[in-house]
């Protein structure tokens, strides 16, 4: 089986390097804008060769890993060296944006492609980051389009369950709701709480007495910049609400602190820890699950 990485970094890489460890006959071809990702990719055997886009049309399934706002770009790029019964899919963390640029592009050849969405992840990017087990135990979300085949929905199935991870199906307008919510909503909180620290006069003071708290608040934002200035711009709306949420809620906080309200902060840290509790502990029936 001969399988097509565009964009070989972390999760590209581990992509590789999971199914590599699964079959051995597989051959994986590296396809990638920075030629000394794919360097470092063949030194470290996650690909078998580097090649061009035209490369794809030998693959069986091709698997695109590049920061969403580049997807119109490359499947323009592939559309023409399909072959009938290739599979595309991806690993974009938005989905109702890359449909609609893959409906634009592939035409009848929709059929073929899968979205995906691997929910995992390091703070750290790039091919170096790549191993093995970063899928295992962690849950995969597709959002399949009435057109896809059986066929093509099911190889992406057992592609990731040969990774390790559990896959989960969802449309994609709930999907692109959801992790707006418990995904991209963090990022960019973390993101901005680093920035607005780096930028005051007494910057230096407040990184060197930073600890564990903070580091652990702030892990996230050492993710790749482009590939979440894409995320945010490409789910706009849906972020846009989530900030309006978070926003109300600190204005509560705000407003318990001016009235020294101390039973208030006290009462939404206690149910803001009974809640993460619960759910750590997989205990999730108690919650309220409306449609979104």
């Amino acid at each position: 089986m001969n399988i097509a990485i565009i964009g070989v970094g972390l999760i590209g890489g581990s992509f590789a390097l999971a199914l590599r460890r699964e079959y051995a006959d597989l051959c994986v071809i590296g396809i990638d804008r920075d030629a000394d990702a794919l360097d470092d990719a063949l030194r470290r055997g996650v690909i078998n060769e580097a090649a061009s886009t035209a490369a794809v049309a030998d693959c069986d399934v091709i698997l695109v890993a590049v920061p969403v706002r580049q997807f119109p770009t490359v499947l323009a790029e592939i559309a023409g060296y399909l072959k009938a019964e290739t599979v595309v899919t991806d690993t974009g963390s938005t989905k109702q944006d890359v449909i609609a640029a893959a409906r634009a592009v592939l035409g009848h050849k929709i059929s073929r492609f899968v979205p995906g969405h691997p929910i995992a992840g390091r703070e750290h990017a790039g091919v170096a980051a790549a191993a093995s087990e970063l899928f295992e135990g962690k849950n995969v979300v597709l959002t399949p389009l009435e057109e896809n085949t059986t066929e093509s929905l099911e190889r992406v199935r057992l592609l990731w369950r040969a990774c390790g991870a559990k896959v989960i199906e969802i449309p994609a307008e709930t999907h692109d709701a959801v992790f707006a919510a418990v995904s991209h909503l963090p990022h960019l909180l973390a993101f901005a709480l680093v920035d607005e620290f780096a930028g005051r006069p007494n910057a230096k003071t407040l990184f060197s007495f930073a600890a564990s708290g903070f580091r652990d608040f702030t892990r996230i934002a050492s993710s790749s910049p482009e590939m979440w200035k894409d995320i945010a711009l490409n789910n706009r709306e849906a972020l846009l609400r989530e900030l309006n949420a978070y926003e109300a809620q600190l204005v509560v906080l705000r407003e318990a602190l001016e009235a020294r309200d101390g039973d208030a902060l006290q009462n939404l840290m206690a149910r803001a820890r009974h809640a993460r509790d619960r759910w750590m502990a997989g205990e999730l029936d108690g919650f309220r699950d409306e449609a979104i």
